[in-house]
């Protein structure tokens, strides 16, 4: 049994209050993606925030107090800024490369309009300046990363999907096992199922910096959260985090729903061993100290483990501002993005 304690919760400053975009329309923080890289926490919305000095994508340090948003840096390299709708970050499994993931859900195969929802980035850890698209089109000028979409496609056999989890963990022969989580998949965006699924293949690392795929993409594991009896709603994968502490990984499931006509969201945190995900085991639901199932009160989607027992989820809660018992305000401003810290036991 693994069970869980909230340590702190919060809500993280993402940009200055009341920022609009072009159209004049409130920005909303919907962070969607959380790593740890060591020395500070990675955070990124799946909706781009506007201005030159800004990106989707930002740190800052995570310290006694909890993370602390007055030291805020946004990613502002052209590579990082292009891309839309982040969804997951993961460090490779030697801890010394970042990896960002878009959801990878739309493409136009007659025009190059919607690449930037297709991007797997790599940097080395603390240098974001020195991104790289993992996989590119092999002609020149053409962003993305599309040849991992073709791979993608073959992986997973569905027209559509998309990608909310990413992970990498150790191989069986020296190298890294990539893991990617589909949260959706189906004939296309309004016709899909949700599912906790994860695809991928085993990778090395370039002389350049940059992340090479060694065999096809395949898929590697899948569970149904439903099957266990303290899953009260259908739940889809939303983000993975690769523990190296432990030897596992955490998986995080997230809901959202109609009850009694009102919006319901929220979510589910899982724990496998590696050994337990190799043989395919289904994997422990995590509990309350009480022995209860921990269901999270909002839209989990960013899981970032800080160290050999604190773990961060961030919530993306789309336009909902409720706060519930993050906060004893009733609603957030629009550019806070709520978050808890637990220690796992």
């Amino acid at each position: 049994m693994t069970s869980a304690t909230i340590l702190q919760q919060g809500t993280i400053h993402c940009f200055p209050e009341g920022l609009r975009d072009e159209r004049g329309k409130l920005v909303n923080a919907e962070v969607s993606a959380v790593v740890h890289d060591g020395k500070r926490l990675i955070l990124a919305s799946d909706k781009p925030i506007p201005g030159e000095a800004r990106s989707a994508v930002f740190a800052l340090p995570i310290g006694p107090d909890g993370p602390d948003d007055a030291q805020l840096q946004y990613f502002t390299t052209p590579l990082i800024k292009q891309a839309v709708k982040y969804e997951d970050f993961a460090l490779t499994a030697d801890g010394r490369h970042v990896l960002a993931t878009t959801g990878f859900d739309r493409i136009d195969d007659a025009s190059h309009d919607l690449n930037a929802y297709n991007h797997l980035l790599i940097w080395p850890l603390g240098e974001p300046d020195k991104v790289q698209v993992v996989d590119p089109d092999p002609r020149d000028g053409v962003e993305g990363s599309l040849e991992l979409r073709h791979k993608l496609d073959h992986g997973i056999g569905f027209p559509y999907y998309k990608i909310e989890g990413l992970a990498a963990i150790p191989g069986d022969r020296g190298d890294g096992l990539l893991l990617f989580g589909i949260r959706e998949q189906g004939r296309a965006h309004d016709d899909f199922a949700y599912v906790s699924r994860l695809v991928g293949a085993h990778y090395e690392i370039s002389d350049q910096g940059n992340l090479r795929l060694i065999d096809k993409v395949r898929e590697f594991y899948a569970f149904d959260p439903s099957h266990h009896e303290g899953v009260r709603y259908e739940c889809g994968l939303s983000s993975l985090e690769y523990d190296p502490y432990h030897a596992r990984l955490y998986l995080l499931t997230s809901f959202e729903t109609q009850q009694d006509g009102a919006p319901c969201i929220g979510g589910y945190l899982w724990v496998i061993s590696l050994e337990d995900f190799h043989t395919g085991r289904r994997p422990l639901l995590v509990t309350t100290a009480e022995d209860s199932p921990l269901e999270f009160e909002h839209k989990a989607e960013g899981l970032a483990v800080l160290d050999h027992e604190r773990l961060l989820v961030a919530y993306d809660n789309d336009r909902h501002l409720g706060l519930g018992s993050v906060d004893e305000r009733d609603e957030r401003h629009a550019c806070e993005a709520p978050y808890t810290l637990l220690r796992m036991t």
